[in-house]
């Protein structure tokens, strides 16, 4: 019985051996690669902005020291690093108490000079004027008292009835009694014409004495109070409250100078760019530009150009301009001393004829690109400029040729670029 059932189920083990063995040489047998996919572009003719790129600085517009006229101590420092300020604004104040001192001493000068000033040019009081008439008019009776008695004692005179030296002690009271009427009129007409122009004038002088002295201490004063000179952000602080300070160079960076400074005030930030000597008659006042920092890639900045340099300056034998560029910044992202690239656009390649950089290759010494065929064939060509990513041809190719930018592996030429400095590389002749 089971060996009817072993030959019952041999063709059923046969089956699924041959199966497993086919399955087998399937998977082991070699296959053949695919193709590989070549990529071509083709030859075409575009308007290409024609551009000018450099490298940049942020700098501000201004950077100044700032310090007191005169030394002193610090007494209050109402700002910080990185504040934005206003032109005017307080900023320190320096201790000023022996200048209060001396402005009120001065004040007090210019009042006594004022008053004294006003005396004269008033003149004399009412009341003065009528004291000096009376004494007048009692001087006058007692002259024509003195007159009097000198005709009485005349005629007793003549008569005998007095002495000779009654008469004459009665002649001297009468001439004594007109020398003090005649000094009470000229006194009461001193009173009425008033002073004399000279006094004023004297007076005038010593008020305008007092009110410069006034002026000098009040601007001694008004020098204590530290205020920005211009719009900024304190980029430094130099000094704390208590610190004694001293008068500097307001644009000097040296340490002496910064540490005899309160703090530093900055202006708005401005990109610096450096252009070749053979690229600046193409740049112009107003000019837009775009800018990269190299801390924000993604999020380029636009600006204009305020300023072009007149002097060069000259680096490693090499004449550049600087460039100024006021930056479109309004959210501050910008901080001094930041690197940036700066692109002008200065033109445009109108219907220029262009491949793709990448296609551009080298064989037997000479530049070219390699048409799409079976197979594809090398085809010298004569390059302009190149902007971006694409390379303006000027001879060998024609609108609507297609190119190769891929190339099965081991067929894309050999590239030989000859080395700019002989004996560095270069390809042999």
């Amino acid at each position: 019985m089971w060996r009817k059932a072993g030959i019952r189920f041999l063709p059923w083990v046969g089956g699924l051996v041959l199966l497993a063995a086919g399955l087998w040489w399937w998977g082991i047998r070699p296959r053949a690669a695919p193709k590989p996919q070549v990529k071509t572009a083709t030859v075409t003719r575009e308007n290409l902005p024609v551009t000018i790129q450099v490298n940049g600085e942020v700098r501000p517009e201004r950077t100044i020291n700032i310090s007191p006229k005169t030394a002193g101590i610090v007494r209050e420092l109402r700002v910080k690093e990185g504040d934005r300020v206003e032109r005017g604004q307080i900023l320190a104040t320096m201790d000023d108490a022996n200048w209060r001192g001396q402005l009120l001493q001065a004040q007090g000068q210019v009042a006594a000079a004022q008053a004294n000033l006003n005396r004269l040019l008033a003149g004399n009081r009412p009341q003065e004027i009528a004291q000096a008439q009376a004494q007048v008019q009692e001087v006058q009776a007692a002259v024509n008292q003195a007159e009097l008695n000198l005709k009485r004692n005349q005629m007793l005179l003549a008569q005998g009835a007095i002495s000779q030296q009654d008469f004459e002690r009665s002649l001297t009271e009468r001439d004594q009694a007109l020398a003090r009427f005649n000094q009470a009129k000229q006194t009461l007409d001193l009173l009425k014409s008033g002073f004399r122009p000279e006094e004023i004038a004297q007076a005038r002088g010593q008020l305008q004495q007092a009110q410069g002295n006034l002026q000098v201490i009040q601007s001694q004063l008004n020098d204590t109070i530290l205020r920005a000179p211009f719009a900024g952000v304190i980029t430094r602080i130099y000094a704390e409250p208590g610190a004694f300070v001293t008068p500097t160079t307001s644009g000097s960076t040296v340490s002496s100078a910064t540490s005899s400074s309160v703090l530093a005030l900055a202006d708005n930030n401005q990109v610096v760019a450096r252009v070749p000597e053979s690229s600046l008659p193409q740049l112009v006042l107003g000019q837009a530009a775009k800018i990269v920092a190299d801390a924000y890639p993604e999020n380029p900045f636009t600006g204009r150009i305020q300023q072009i340099a007149v002097q060069s300056v000259v680096e490693q034998n090499v004449n550049s301009f600087e460039v100024r560029l006021r930056v479109n910044d309004p959210e501050q992202r910008l901080r001094a001393g930041m690197n940036t690239a700066v692109s002008f656009q200065v033109g445009f390649l109108k219907d220029a004829l262009v491949v793709p950089t990448v296609a551009i290759v080298r064989q037997e010494r000479r530049t070219g690109v390699l048409l799409a065929g079976d197979p594809p064939r090398f085809q010298p060509i004569r390059t302009g400029a190149s902007v971006r990513d694409k390379t303006v041809v000027l001879e060998g190719l024609q609108e609507g040729d297609k190119v190769l930018l891929s190339f099965p592996r081991g067929e894309r030429p050999r590239t030989q670029i000859p080395s700019l400095i002989p004996g560095l590389g270069g390809p042999r002749r």
